[in-house]
């Protein structure tokens, strides 16, 4: 029998918000009878969406979680737990209640979502973790929840659950908290969606169209091609790296029989992170096929050069994206303007690591 404890705040079920007491413990209720723990892939959000309902104590009852516990200054899980309800304005467990030994539920939704133009020199991708308990607000049954939060990593899963602080959705503290806030509405949809939950008619939905991830075939690997090339690439080529493509989705470059080297055939100008506008001139003008010129400030280069580039580029309705080479360099290539939308949603679906330069 599971157990919450009671809060006297008011209640999170906006019948209109999909963060919603409704939805969120239609999601708990899933995961408590259904599984523990699902990982999923949606439309607009990277990698992958994890989903997981642990425990106090029982999830933290095994030799790596006695230690993290033991580590930051605590006893044992309820401490813990205890030190989280302090954050969140739940009552306390007091150690009569402990002795009873009962198992207090919650959620850890982690996902990623594209980073601040400020932070996208440095970091494209910023990790979000949602902390959801339950509780009860003037009533002796469930029907409330409260939410920690925080963008960093869980090295020390412990330590990392202590230094979530608690967030209220609809006041996000700085433009990171903003973007996560907004894509968690997407997040909720896309796990209803995913295990099949029905969402409330009353809830405005934070999307009109299906999340879900299409499933991967030859011609996606094609539209990819032909979006990233303008359509200047051979058919045959096409056909060609297409099934390349496709042979190759979901296997690793040190798999034996892995191919690369899509990019044979489409104009691209390969730099290290260093480079100058002269630079940017020159390859640029070759892969539109016409000069190309830009205004930017003196003494600037490499990355600060992009939001020059891309103004220059739109008033030719093109772009300049980027393939990430997972390593110290940038593969640059020119798309049209009102493709890119498309080539990202093709890049999710086909997971080929594409970049929107800012």
């Amino acid at each position: 029998m599971k157990n919450f404890f009671s809060n006297l705040f008011g209640r999170n079920n906006d019948p209109k918000s999909i963060v919603s007491f409704d939805v969120i413990y239609s999601i708990y209720s899933y995961l408590y009878s259904e599984v523990s723990s699902i990982d999923f892939k949606m439309k607009g959000v990277h990698d992958t969406v994890s989903v997981k309902c642990y425990s106090f104590p029982s999830s933290f009852n095994h030799e790596k979680g006695r230690k993290e516990i033991e580590g930051n200054g605590f006893k044992n899980a309820y401490e813990v737990l205890n030190e989280l309800y302090k954050k969140i304005d739940i009552g306390v467990l007091s150690e009569e209640v402990i002795q009873t030994e009962l198992e207090y539920d919650y959620i850890h939704i982690q996902f990623y979502s594209e980073s601040t133009p400020e932070m996208k020199k440095q970091l494209k991708h910023v990790l979000h973790n949602f902390i959801i308990f339950f509780c009860c607000t003037n009533s002796l049954e469930t029907n409330d929840f409260k939410l920690l939060y925080t963008n960093s990593c869980f090295f020390d899963y412990t330590r990392g659950l202590l230094d979530c602080e608690a967030i209220a959705i609809a006041n996000p503290k700085n433009e990171i908290q903003k973007i996560g806030f907004k894509e968690f509405e997407k997040v909720l949809q896309g796990i209803c969606e995913y295990v099949e939950i029905e969402i409330p008619e009353s809830v405005v939905l934070p999307s009109s169209e299906s999340l879900m991830v299409d499933e991967v075939s030859v011609t996606h690997f094609q539209e990819f091609l032909r979006l990233i090339s303008r359509g200047d690439i051979e058919e045959e080529l096409l056909e060609e790296q297409s099934q390349i493509l496709y042979n190759n989705f979901g296997k690793n470059e040190e798999d034996e029989d892995y191919e690369f080297d899509f990019f044979d055939g489409i104009n691209t100008w390969h730099s290290d992170w260093k480079f100058d506008p002269e630079d940017v001139e020159c390859f640029v003008s070759e892969m539109i096929g016409e000069d190309f010129n830009f205004e930017y400030p003196e003494e600037t280069y490499s990355h600060d050069l992009f939001p020059y580039i891309q103004t220059a580029l739109a008033k030719k309705d093109l772009e300049l994206m980027s393939y990430d080479t997972m390593g110290d360099s940038y593969l640059f290539f020119v798309v049209n303007k009102n493709d890119v939308n498309r080539i990202l949603q093709l890049s999710e679906i086909t997971e080929m690591g594409i970049d929107k330069l800012l």
